[in-house]
């Protein structure tokens, strides 16, 4: 059986990101007709394999950057300047462009799993993106809460154009949340495992 050509591989073109771990542009091994992506083509930026899966059609692009223990999977694409680090899991048919910067446990399955907005009162970009648990909102070096943000705002040095510029986006991400249904739990392949094995126990017993 012959075996299965890899997606992509990690070029010799490297650079260190802004966490100061090195990242490699990744080039394609085969086409990706879906996207397409011809054999050959350079991509965007990622840690390792770990950070962009080998199966399905998911690519990164231009100067997008994946880190961390960050995964991009299934059809789903990163591109623009959009980084995708900690713990992130992007999948399905997800986009995520821009600037905008997933991280931590997020879990963004398609587009409306995700809001961006840029220039937003002091020229930074706002991301939200939904999580295991509920969201995250990223400005800048700043990850919280849609309860914590407008406190934090009113913390800082801005203008009162600039505080209403926030004061007016809070009810557009609340209702964005509001549309998210809380997301199943994904089962590790251990526990699809003993799952099996109970339910052959179960009928088992059942036929004696």
């Amino acid at each position: 059986m012959a075996k299965e050509i890899k997606k992509y591989e990690l070029s010799k073109n490297s650079k260190t990101n802004a966490f100061g771990h090195k990242v490699f542009q990744i080039r394609a091994l085969k086409d990706i007709e879906r996207f397409r992506i011809k054999k050959g083509d350079l991509g965007g930026w990622v840690q390792s394999e770990l950070n962009l899966s080998q199966d399905g059609d998911a690519w990164v692009y231009g100067d997008a950057l994946v880190s961390g223990d960050a995964l991009v999977s299934g059809n789903a694409q990163v591109f623009g300047n959009a980084q995708v680090y900690g713990n992130a899991w992007v999948y399905g048919d997800a986009l995520v462009s821009g600037n905008a910067w997933v991280s931590g446990n997020a879990w963004v399955e398609k587009f409306e799993n995700l809001f961006f907005a840029s220039p937003i009162a002091n020229d930074y970009s706002i991301t939200l993106h939904r999580t295991e648990k509920g969201h995250q909102i990223n400005i800048g070096c700043w990850s919280g809460t849609i309860d914590e943000l407008l406190p934090k705002v009113r913390e800082r040095n801005l203008t009162e154009q600039q505080v209403a510029e926030y004061e007016a986006l809070v009810p557009l991400l609340q209702k964005r949340i509001d549309s998210w249904k809380p997301a199943e739990p994904v089962k590790t392949e251990k526990e699809l495992e003993i799952e099996e094995l109970e339910k052959r126990l179960a009928e088992l017993r059942s036929s004696n």
